[in-house]
């Protein structure tokens, strides 16, 4: 697929373009802070991408005032006492350090992360990105097992990583999926949302007013369900 990419300002927001065989237009706004994308077909230049920002201004500024005022947690230093989130809910961190494996267990309220003794905070950061990733799995199979007969398509192949502007991807020509791995922070519901959602785009490409129609067919709430996630805790990382 031919691409060309461009960088436009456009009343003072600055605005990544890429230009791509594609039907219509889609504009996105992207967290952490807002980042405004523009996937435009190759048929159009800047001065018309200009006026569709333009026109749908006032969307772009209340998207990126709700991902800018949403919660976020100070950068984790994976010590006791801390606040961590698990499926919408918080737990307070407890540290143990002792011989043996390495693993994560729920205890009520507290998050208990069993290491060894003298590991660093970035490998306890790791059993615990570890121990998320299992959650996931867990959790997405019988997701998308739930939905493939509604939505009348299957996906042969999904992968959980971390990801910076995006709750989840589709490649349509493949069928497979990606999950952002902070979706194992967030509530059950906002994760089935990310998997109908990249699940429609095996059926749409864009996020035209087909797309539109096939999740509210599909998820009647999921306007309410997107905004709440983008407007729950994120965690403070260096996202560029």
């Amino acid at each position: 697929m031919s691409t060309t990419n461009a960088y436009l300002t456009v009343r003072g927001i600055s605005i990544d373009v890429i230009y791509k065989d594609i039907k219509n237009l889609h504009i996105g706004v992207y967290p952490p802070l807002g980042r405004v994308r523009v996937a435009a077909p190759l048929r159009l230049d800047d001065d018309h991408v200009r006026l569709a920002v333009i026109q749908r201004l006032p969307w772009i500024k209340k998207q990126r005032e709700q991902l800018r005022s949403a919660e976020r947690q100070s950068e984790r230093e994976m010590v006791s006492g801390e606040s961590h989130y698990v499926w919408g809910r918080r737990h307070r961190l407890k540290v143990v350090e002792r011989p043996g494996r390495a693993h994560v267990e729920i205890d009520g309220e507290r998050l208990l992360l069993y290491v060894p003794v003298g590991a660093d905070t970035a490998d306890r950061q790791t059993v615990l990105q570890q121990w998320q990733r299992e959650q996931l799995r867990n959790r997405i199979p019988e997701l998308i097992a739930a939905w493939e007969p509604v939505i009348e398509r299957t996906v042969p192949k999904w992968t959980i990583r971390r990801m910076k502007t995006k709750w989840g991807s589709c490649n349509r020509e493949s069928g497979h999926i990606w999950f952002n791995l902070e979706l194992a922070k967030k509530h059950p519901d906002f994760l089935e949302y990310i998997v109908v959602h990249e699940m429609t785009h095996l059926l749409e490409r864009n996020h035209g007013q087909h797309f539109t129609r096939l999740m509210d067919k599909f998820m009647p709430d999921w306007r309410s369900r997107r905004d709440q996630l983008n407007g729950a805790p994120l965690a403070q990382e260096q996202w560029t």
